[in-house]
């Protein structure tokens, strides 16, 4: 009976119920948030250069404004860690 209170049931589509206790569960959760970061820290300093780039191609101002928006993609990842700490630190 015991077992039945921490047990929690995923539903993962076509009909497949996965039960797990609450904390594996938990420890899932946070191990997709915690991946995540990295994601978006290289995906935001991909951006930045990808429009720096750009910008450069179609005003011929290499490398000025790759270097100026490759910063601001850095400083973007940067507020990506920051806000995730804060998202952790409620968690």
């Amino acid at each position: 009976m015991l077992e039945a209170r921490l047990l929690e049931s995923a539903y993962f589509g076509n009909g497949i119920f996965v039960f797990m206790k609450r904390e594996t569960r938990r420890y899932i959760r946070e191990l997709a948030f915690y991946s995540s970061i990295g994601f978006s820290v290289a995906l935001s300093i991909f951006i930045g250069l990808a429009i720096g780039v750009y910008l450069d191609r179609k005003f011929d101002t290499s490398p000025w404004l790759m270097l100026i928006f490759l910063g601001f993609g850095i400083a973007a990842g940067y507020r990506n860690i920051g806000l995730a700490i804060k998202k952790s630190r409620k968690l």
